[in-house]
């Protein structure tokens, strides 16, 4: 798998999964429905394609955010 994503991009992505965590699991706001989870969700993928370097989405519409790949 090649990476397709540069620091910045995964710095950012990790930043967003870390709030959306602290909304789910720190404050009342999402409750325990459909929205807790999409936030769950979104912070898991935000999360792996963070470490591992690679997204899908830009590997389908060709787009690569790291300058040395």
């Amino acid at each position: 798998m090649t990476t397709n994503m540069g620091k910045i991009d995964r710095s950012l992505r990790l930043v967003i999964a870390a709030a959306l965590l602290f909304v789910a699991f720190g404050t009342t706001m999402l409750g325990s429905g459909i929205l807790f989870w999409m936030a769950l969700m979104v912070a898991a993928v935000s999360t792996f394609t963070a470490i591992v370097g690679n997204c899908p989405l830009y590997s389908i519409v060709g787009l690569k955010t790291c300058q040395h790949c």
